[in-house]
């Protein structure tokens, strides 16, 4: 039984678990051994002797006056043929042969021992790393597992799966990474802990390495984004108005980030002043685009917009929408990114909607048109003034039931409508001749009697009808009557 005692001490100190615990799980895989070898409802205790190492296996029944249960309870009279001490309401302990047990329940009590062992092996992993999450830690590539890697911390393993890989980056059994501890499972069936290589947490331990000024606390790191493989920014500041954060964590001739740089496989990395100013701040972080300006478009939900110049757009947006979105994740804030061109369509657009959208075709009831022929414009779509005038008189013949002289009626309800926004004519000059004034009044009474008295009353103005035009008509008499003096 010595053998015991040496097993159960050498399988815990190789689990890295309490020797107890592998007692413990001995015990009851010979209580549940026992449980499947004599097939009843007994309840059982398992004791180890300490100075042998002997385990006793027995059947534990109460002491009552009337047995309902007989598996687990047993008259006084019975009990005391066992143990003479015993009274009611004690327990009898009936000692069962252990040697009975035969190999299926060995096996059996095998497989509970095992599954103990893995349940406080993995608790302890969890007690220890489970407040490790974010830490750098070396590791070994152990195996792969499709696309998973499963790498060695030293007392436990940890899976990389391929979601934290970088696309960079490709290993082989035995390569030596660095990674952070991304969290700690503890209900997984594999390895507890899940380590990642594409975490933004990584970048900042690598910087907190390689730049003292940030492991002293004199530069602080304010936030990191990164799409792992392609580009990572990173927003710092310093505590120190003699320390320049940018310039500390880029170092001599860049040597401190082309060695995190390398580390990445090659990885952009744009190194950001931070700024509690947002406008500032996101000028800084949209680099290396140039920004003409930003709005705060709402404060409380974050929402910004961000105005480059046309030629500077391309380069704002980045491959794929990259750098946009790198900034608007480092930044917290949803922005809007455009160019000077789109903003100045965008309030051309806004102001054009603002104008008035014109009189409705109603109006015209009061200059003469029929309601009749009101509503058919109106069933035809057409309810503004503006949009019937600038129809031609052979749109109009289309709308059903609207023929010629429903046109000629509607010519003339708009001309009447726009006649009283123009302005009057201004009062006629005083001639220099007195014979110019009979000769020009002559003319509108000669224009007036040939029926063109319309376009007399509004001589000399803009009307509808491009071909009318008083003017000429007006002034070639008063002209000629000039020249007549003239000879």
């Amino acid at each position: 039984m010595e053998t015991i005692f040496q097993s159960i001490e050498i399988l815990s100190k190789e689990k890295g678990i309490d020797p107890q615990i592998v007692l413990d799980a001995v015990k009851d895989a010979m209580l549940v051994a026992a449980r499947k070898h004599y097939r009843t409802n007994e309840d059982y205790v398992a004791d180890m002797d300490p100075k042998t190492g002997a385990i006793a296996l027995y059947a534990v029944k109460k002491v009552v006056e009337a047995v309902e249960d007989p598996a687990r309870e047993m008259t006084l009279g019975e009990a005391r043929r066992i143990d003479q001490s015993a009274e009611i309401g004690s327990e009898v302990r009936i000692k069962k042969n252990t040697d009975a047990l035969g190999r299926i329940s060995a096996q059996t009590a095998k497989q509970v021992i095992f599954q103990k062992v893995r349940e406080a092996e993995r608790e302890t992993v969890f007690q220890e790393y489970s407040g490790r999450a974010g830490e750098l830690v070396n590791c070994t590539i152990k195996r792969v597992e499709g696309p998973d890697y499963i790498l060695d911390l030293g007392k436990t393993e940890a899976k990389l799966s391929k979601k934290e890989q970088s696309r960079l980056e490709n290993y082989s059994v035995g390569d030596r990474v660095r990674c952070v501890i991304r969290l700690v499972d503890k209900g997984s069936k594999g390895p507890g802990v899940l380590v990642s290589r594409a975490a933004p947490e990584l970048v900042m331990r690598l910087f907190e390495q390689e730049v003292p000024e940030i492991y002293d606390g004199t530069v602080q790191i304010k936030g990191c984004a990164r799409e792992a493989g392609e580009r990572t920014k990173i927003a710092v500041q310093s505590r120190d108005r003699d320390v320049d954060s940018v310039g500390a964590c880029v170092g001599m001739k860049g040597m401190r980030v082309q060695s995190i740089i390398r580390e990445l496989r090659g990885e952009k990395i744009d190194i950001i002043e931070f700024s509690d100013d947002p406008v500032n701040f996101a000028t800084h972080a949209l680099s290396p685009a140039k920004v003409s300006r930003i709005t705060i478009l709402d404060a409380l939900e974050k929402h910004m917009e961000v105005i480059v110049d046309d030629s500077q757009l391309s380069l704002a947006i980045g491959k794929k929408g990259q750098n946009v979105r790198l900034a608007a994740k480092l930044l917290g804030w949803k922005i809007d990114i455009k160019s000077e061109e789109e903003k100045r369509q965008e309030v051309e657009s806004q102001m054009a909607a603002l104008v008035a959208p014109g009189a409705p075709v109603s109006v015209l009831i009061d200059y003469g048109l029929a309601e009749s022929v009101l509503e058919k414009l109106v069933g035809a779509g057409i309810g503004t003034i503006e949009k019937l005038g600038s129809m031609t008189p052979e749109q109009i013949e289309e709308i059903p039931e609207i023929g010629e002289d429903a046109v000629q009626r509607i010519q003339v309800a708009v001309n009447a409508y726009y006649s009283q926004f123009e302005p009057a004519a201004p009062p006629a000059e005083a001639a220099p001749a007195g014979a110019e004034a009979p000769q020009a009044a002559e003319a509108p009474a000669a224009e007036t009697a040939e029926g063109q008295s319309d376009t007399i009353e509004y001589a000399g103005l803009p009307t509808d009808n491009p071909d009318e035009g008083a003017e000429p008509e007006v002034t070639e008499p008063s002209s000629g009557a000039a020249q007549e003096q003239g000879e």
